[in-house]
Parts: structure tokens; C-alpha cells; sequence
């Protein structure tokens, strides 16, 4: 079992930056990858993006990427989640997750094993 626990996040002017963290416990040397993904009102969960874990190489979705960077401490077993250049349109709860098994698609929520408890992110016009 992983818990993941999310911090960050909050109302933000178009424009600006926050950045999330996701805590990740339990046995994390089962993870493979971790990513981040977000649900707006009436829209289906979407992927951000995700890290491979421990290696650190990372993929994004076209709409933020050059906007969005994902990292990680691996001392921490904390992966982040930076939002640069903020707009309404990136108005959404935030969700970590953690991937145990390879060979499959990171962009789909359906990799995914462990989720986090999810963060709004409001950006205001």
C-alpha cells in the first residue's frame, strides 16, 4: 500500500504560480511512476503529467507543458508540481497518484494505483 497526501494549492490571479506537493508513504519502493492529474467542473479527470520514480525523467500533456514541471526528492518520497503562468482555464481540483506497474500508459487515470485526497487550484481572472 502507498498514502499519498497532497499540499498547495489555493486561489491564484491569471498569471501567477503555486506549486503542489504530494507526500507519498507506505511502500514506495513499489512505485514506478507518479503523476498528476485534474478534474474541472463537469469535465472528465485529466492527465497533467507524471514522473518516473526513482529515475525522474518526465512527460506532460500539450496543455501545460512549458507552463507545468513536475519533480521529485526521493529523499522525501515527495513529488511537486510547479504552475507557472496560471490561467482560468487551469481551474481544477489537483490530483497526485502513484504508478506500481510499467508497461503501461502514464497518461491514463486507469495506470494508476493510489491516488491523493486532491487539492483545488482556483486561478480568477
Amino acid at each position: 500500500q502507498v498514502q499519498l497526501v497532497q499540499s498547495g494549492g489555493g486561489l491564484v490571479q491569471a498569471g501567477g504560480s503555486v506549486r503542489l506537493s504530494c507526500a507519498a508513504s507506505g511502500q514506495t519502493s513499489s512505485m514506478y511512476a507518479m503523476g498528476w492529474f485534474r478534474q474541472a467542473p463537469g469535465k472528465e479527470r485529466g492527465v497533467v503529467g507524471y514522473i518516473r520514480w526513482p529515475g525522474g525523467s518526465t512527460a506532460y500533456s500539450d496543455s501545460v507543458k512549458g507552463r507545468f514541471t513536475i519533480s521529485r526528492d526521493n529523499a522525501l518520497n515527495t513529488v511537486y508540481l510547479q504552475m507557472n503562468d496560471l490561467s482560468p482555464d487551469d481551474t481544477a481540483v489537483y490530483y497526485c497518484a502513484a504508478r506500481t506497474r510499467a508497461f503501461t500508459d502514464g497518461f491514463l487515470a486507469s495506470a494508476y494505483d493510489y491516488w491523493g485526497q486532491g487539492t483545488q487550484v482556483t486561478v480568477s481572472s
